[in-house]
């Protein structure tokens, strides 16, 4: 199988003042041919002449991160990467390819979760071409094929992952957005392998549940973080109280039975659960009273 092979043409500047020199050369020839009548010496001088602007046609610059994929008659000849001023075979074609890093974003596609969600989702590919062969003769168009082999990735891998974690260490596209995007990087360049392409980076730069749905799921994490946080508010304030009943029990502060104990607990969860501020109603009396 045919890969690419890095070539390098004759320097620029000395072919062209050859061509330069051998064009005013020939010129005078033809001029002091045609002056002797010397017919056939004419005729030469000519074909050298117009052989010389044919020379013209092989000079071709190659820019910094940039290459020219050379093919004579259907074969290819190599890829031209050295920065420069060079000089081909002028009857070669020569079709420049940028070897700079570009990015682009993906459109916003419309697809469902793993568990059967509507979300729309986006994604930044950060790309560049390395192997200049596969990228002119693999594919058809290698930047359409990267734009939708991206896509593709990106629409699988959003069909692969819930919208949120419903379980401990579950990786989902919203909580886990750094392992997702290398997972997106591996699965693009996978399929990106044929068309000379490296994937450098990818990036989630957008994510959110489609709008039909979007306001119930909006309710819905409200809930959860509501339940959460009463969650901690709760086992932080069954821990204050068990303290507290342990440190007076422990000081001999007072002696409570099992009663006064549960009318203790009672009003110090209402105190430490309640969301306004409590009014405490000061008993003056003895304990019992």
């Amino acid at each position: 199988m045919l890969r690419e092979k890095e070539t390098k043409g004759l320097p620029g500047w000395v072919v062209a003042f050859i061509l330069l020199g051998l064009g005013i050369y020939s010129c005078w020839s033809f001029v002091q041919a045609a002056t002797d009548g010397r017919l056939w010496t004419m005729t030469f001088w000519l074909v050298v002449f117009l052989l010389d602007i044919l020379g013209w046609f092989g000079l071709t610059v190659v820019n910094p991160n940039e290459a020219k994929v050379v093919t004579l008659f259907g074969v290819y000849q190599g890829s031209i990467k050295a920065p420069g001023f060079w000089w081909v075979n002028p009857l070669s074609t020569r079709r420049r390819i940028s070897l700079r890093v570009r990015n682009f974003e993906t459109g916003r596609l419309k697809v469902n979760d793993r568990d059967g969600n509507p979300i729309e989702i986006a994604s930044v590919v950060v790309w560049q071409v390395v192997e200049t062969f596969e990228a002119v003769f693999n594919v058809d168009d290698y930047e359409n094929f990267v734009h939708v082999q991206a896509e593709a990735a990106l629409r699988g891998m959003a069909t692969s992952y819930p919208y949120d974690a419903h379980e401990e260490g579950q990786l989902s596209l919203r909580q886990s957005a750094s392992e997702i995007a290398e997972r997106l990087r591996t699965e693009i360049q996978e399929r990106l392998e044929k068309a000379g392409v490296k994937v450098l980076e990818t990036r989630i730069s957008h994510l959110a549940y489609a709008p039909e749905i979007a306001s119930a799921m909006l309710r819905r994490q409200q809930a959860s973080a509501v339940i959460a946080a009463r969650q901690k508010i709760v086992e932080g304030a069954v821990g204050m109280v068990e303290m507290a009943l342990d440190q007076l029990s422990a000081k001999h502060v007072v002696e409570l039975d099992e009663e006064r104990k549960a009318a203790m607990v009672s009003n110090l969860l209402v105190v430490l659960c309640s969301e306004q501020t409590v009014s405490p109603v000061v008993n003056a009396g003895t304990l019992y009273q």
